[in-house]
């Protein structure tokens, strides 16, 4: 995987020519070692900012993007991900309502943030982590179906299913700020700290902006050159976009500049027989406490709330 110097508007041609050399030095030689996929990531985040924001690299430009990498490298937030095809072990085990649809999920602040489907009982709640407890909730009108959500900066942004809108809510009291529309359906929304990404049940997942909701790019999801349909629930987990596939027992761990599926997690036999009772629906909700590295997940209808540790298939 190459850095392409042509991404660079106005590089210094010899600058350039040093500064791919450089880049793919790197990965050759980290690859090879035992956490090949840290410099991996942040050579591509180096090229995304190129992309993005088309930077114009001199010779003194070069020096400075190579601290950037360098700096990077050195005193990351958290520990890149290493994505593979995983299982699970059960850390802990949470009491789940088993009235809530779950369409969305979100570890903020101590707190579960839960958005509940199907029309007449969607909602948005504050829960409980350790008693599953409904701290708050916003009860949506009842001609409305509650879809994903995500927290972004103060405010909560929760999705629907057909009704194309999208609602902005104060994090804290709930309060509707403003409302958005998108085209398509509404399944799963997260975000990478600078872009809404958003799942609408296709193998696209769409990436808007935060101020105006404006889309500003998407990218298809494949696996082996293939699509991946219904791609519903979304979490954005250390680099990568951890997606839900609606009717599976499976969650994919999807590369956000490429859309290629670099993991699946088989959580079959999470829920247990005994648990399968009544009207338990499907696997559906993760969140990611980024604070102390715990992941969470849960079904609609389910009883109980997992938090799990992925272990890599050998």
């Amino acid at each position: 995987m190459g850095f392409r110097s042509d991404f660079i508007e106005g590089a210094d041609a010899g600058a350039s020519r040093h500064l791919e050399g450089w880049l793919s030095e790197c990965l050759d030689v980290w690859q090879a070692g035992r956490r090949g996929l840290k410099l991996v990531r942040i050579c591509k985040t180096a090229k995304q900012m190129i992309m993005n924001r088309r930077l114009r690299v001199t010779a003194l430009g070069f020096w400075a993007l190579v601290s950037i990498v360098l700096i990077c490298s050195c005193s990351t937030a958290e520990e890149p991900l290493n994505p593979a095809n995983c299982t699970y072990r059960i850390i802990n085990t949470y009491p789940h309502d088993q009235e809530a649809f779950t369409q969305g999920l979100v570890f903020h602040d101590g707190s579960l943030y839960e958005s509940t489907g199907l029309k007449g009982s969607s909602s948005l709640r504050r829960v409980d982590l350790e008693t599953g407890d409904v701290l708050e909730i916003h009860e949506m009108p009842d001609h409305l179906f509650g879809e994903g959500i995500t927290i972004y900066k103060d405010n909560i942004v929760q999705l629907t299913w057909k009704a194309n809108i999208g609602y902005v809510y104060d994090k804290d009291s709930f309060q509707l700020l403003q409302t958005f529309s998108y085209p398509t359906e509404g399944w799963g929304i997260t975000h990478d700290g600078e872009q809404l990404i958003m799942s609408d049940g296709t193998s696209i997942l769409h990436f808007l902006d935060p101020e105006t909701y404006e889309e500003t790019g998407r990218i298809e999801v494949l696996y082996s050159g293939n699509p991946v349909v219904n791609l519903n629930e979304l979490e954005y987990i250390r680099g990568y976009i951890f997606s839900n596939v609606w009717l599976t027992d499976n969650i994919i761990i999807i590369d956000p500049f490429t859309g290629q599926v670099e993991g699946w997690i088989d959580m079959h036999e999470l829920l247990s027989e005994e648990d399968q009772q009544g009207n338990v629906n499907v696997l559906n909700g993760i969140a990611y406490d980024s604070e102390h590295d715990r992941l969470f997940v849960t079904g609609k209808l389910w009883p109980k709330l997992f938090e799990i540790e992925l272990i890599p298939e050998e």
